[in-house]
């Protein structure tokens, strides 16, 4: 850069381009260089870099529950001994935080042995602030809760035996 007049400046339009490019490599949104009383400042606004997250929609309870056992260990089971397959499981159709009542302190949606209807709310996962109810997909009996409450639970993962 260099004064013309007194109170203007010229600019060094090369000096600007190398420096543009130095953003470029280096992955910076903005580059200053001082030299003397000279200073020259590129900056740039930063691109978004996530693009729309596109999310498959969660299998309906009754796909779930015909699904194939997984294979991991059984989490701590609530009040029941361990059964022998959790092929009936009605399981997490997502990731997140299984709660077994509507509040805290207040009785369990389900508990081992008792009978529940198509539809009947077995547990809630929350998933990014959104309580999820999860339906029994079918009339049947509690055979084991799988959880515990509070628990993170994976996609897929048992969360109720209903046979």
């Amino acid at each position: 850069m260099t004064d013309t007049k007194e109170g203007s400046m010229q600019v060094d339009v090369e000096l600007v381009r190398q420096l543009a490019e130095l953003l470029d490599t280096t992955q910076l949104t903005e580059i200053e260089v001082e030299d003397g009383d000279r200073k020259i400042r590129v900056a740039r606004k930063a691109a978004a870099i996530s693009a729309p997250a596109h999310y498959a929609p969660a299998p309906p309870p009754a796909l779930a529950a015909t699904a194939p056992a997984a294979s991991a260990p059984v989490a701590a089971e609530v009040g029941a001994s361990a059964p022998a397959s959790t092929a009936n499981a009605v399981k997490s159709p997502m990731v997140g935080t299984v709660y077994l009542s509507a509040e805290p302190g207040a009785k369990a949606f389900v508990g081992v042995g008792q009978s529940v209807a198509a539809g009947d709310t077995l547990v809630i996962v929350e998933a990014m602030k959104v309580m999820n109810p999860i339906v029994a997909p079918a009339a049947g009996t509690v055979r084991a809760v799988l959880v515990e409450n509070g628990q993170p639970v994976e996609f897929d993962q048992p969360l109720v035996v209903v046979e």
